[in-house]
């Protein structure tokens, strides 16, 4: 197992949540984490159903005393004013969940749906679940289309698996198009599966909806630990909270020219092949829409060695982020993606408090932070102050040559006897 990555020691309180020994940062209130995240969790939020989590996000941000705006659909822009305004920086986490939409009424009396975002129905199999109709809410359980084994024997097993395999019971007397129209439902309702989120006295969560919630409880706490302590930060911070996250254009609607820099709050994928742990914060170097900016990636790690915050470093081939829809919409900026680990992302995924705080502290790590360069107070300028990768020294290629054919070989290309020069040595 690759280690965590901390230079530093590392104490647990009798609750199980870490302490960094010497950490020179806000402490972080886990009490309000925690409470923000289960009460997230517990407001639907599938992407656009969005309205109500976004009133409660600007409730939490009115309670800590930090100003924002809300664009016309519902994204979220703060303010921590700095010193300077610029060169600005921007914190961002989603919202938004997956979620599902009726896409048919069945003959049977059920109802067939269609994914919002991007995710398997093999986890939606057994899940509870609210229909969001015109005028109600009601409640089923997505099936596949064979369940029963007592009525279909090994085919239960043999089905295939895919969202046109599977269908939503409602818990109405329906056995009919006709009976489903009579209890409101209709094509394009909403539906949000139940998260069935739990926590474990030894610091593991469950749940759904992890991705993003428990990192926008995250976000709203290091923005408390900050407003708590009364620091200032060296340039404006700007939190931001995006709606549309899951269905890939996330934050291209809520940035502003004065932002430089933006660092992406997601969740962080533990699974084979990845370096990523639960119990740590992840620092992702690239995703499948390519590289993140090297000086911010960089800075993100320095920052974790010098407030000893476990972190590990990976990249990531399926997944996209906020990041990558601000550059995508326009925006030069430099952009990084760090994360809480956790297993089964867009599943039943778990991560640990371990990662929230470790997150947390990166986060406060970070605003708290110089910018990467001042430079960046313009969108264009010359080259003076404009950031450096490699020196000449170090593009230099120490290398051994290959030897010269004319010194080992003679005329006609054959090797010539041991201990013999070739026939025609060539001259000086």
């Amino acid at each position: 197992m690759i280690p965590l990555s901390h230079p530093g020691p590392v104490s647990r309180s009798p609750e199980g949540a870490i302490s960094y020994a010497e950490l020179d940062l806000p402490p972080i209130d886990y009490a309000f984490l925690e409470e923000t995240m289960l009460q997230l969790l517990a407001i639907p939020s599938p992407v656009g159903l969005t309205d109500a989590v976004v009133r409660y996000t600007a409730g939490r941000l009115d309670a800590i005393g930090i100003p924002y705006e809300i664009t016309r659909r519902g994204a979220i822009r703060a303010t921590l004013q700095g010193r300077e305004r610029r060169p600005a920086r921007a914190i961002v986490a989603h919202l938004d969940t997956l979620g599902a939409m009726v896409r048919e009424l069945k003959p049977n009396g059920r109802v067939g749906v269609m994914p919002i975002g991007s995710w398997s129905s093999r986890f939606a199999e057994g899940g509870r679940l609210t229909i969001f109709t015109d005028t109600q809410q009601l409640r089923g359980t997505c099936l596949p289309l064979k369940t029963s084994g007592h009525a279909y024997g090994p085919e239960i097993d043999t089905q295939p698996s895919s969202w046109d395999h599977v269908e939503v019971r409602v818990d109405v007397p329906a056995q009919s198009v006709q009976d489903l129209l009579d209890a409101g439902i209709n094509v394009g309702d909403w539906i949000a599966f139940d998260p069935q989120a739990e926590l474990q006295p030894g610091g593991y969560i469950n749940s759904r909806y992890l991705d993003d919630k428990a990192a926008v409880a995250v976000l709203l706490a290091a923005c408390k630990a900050i407003v708590d302590s009364g620091r200032l930060l060296p340039v404006d911070a700007h939190p931001l909270f995006t709606i549309t996250e899951e269905v890939g254009s996330g934050s291209s609607a809520a940035l502003h020219g004065e932002i430089a820099e933006m660092v992406s709050l997601d969740i962080a994928i533990a699974a084979p092949g990845q370096t990523t742990s639960e119990r740590a914060a992840t620092i992702c170097l690239q995703d499948n829409s390519g590289p993140f900016d090297y000086h911010l990636t960089h800075k993100l790690i320095a920052l974790a060695h010098t407030h000893g915050i476990p972190y590990r470093r990976d990249v990531f081939r399926f997944y996209r982020s906020d990041s990558a829809a601000a550059v995508e919409a326009g925006n030069d900026i430099r952009t990084a993606l760090i994360g809480f680990g956790a297993d089964a992302s867009h599943a039943q995924e778990r991560t640990h408090r371990d990662a929230l705080q470790a997150l947390a502290d990166l986060s406060v790590a970070y605003m708290l932070s110089e910018p990467v360069a001042r430079r960046d107070r313009k969108s264009m300028g010359s080259l003076e102050g404009f950031t450096e990768q490699l020196k000449p020294e170090e593009m230099h290629v120490h290398t051994i040559p290959l030897p010269d054919p004319e010194q080992f070989l003679a005329p006609d290309g054959s090797m010539p006897p041991p201990d013999s020069p070739p026939e025609n040595p060539p001259s000086a």
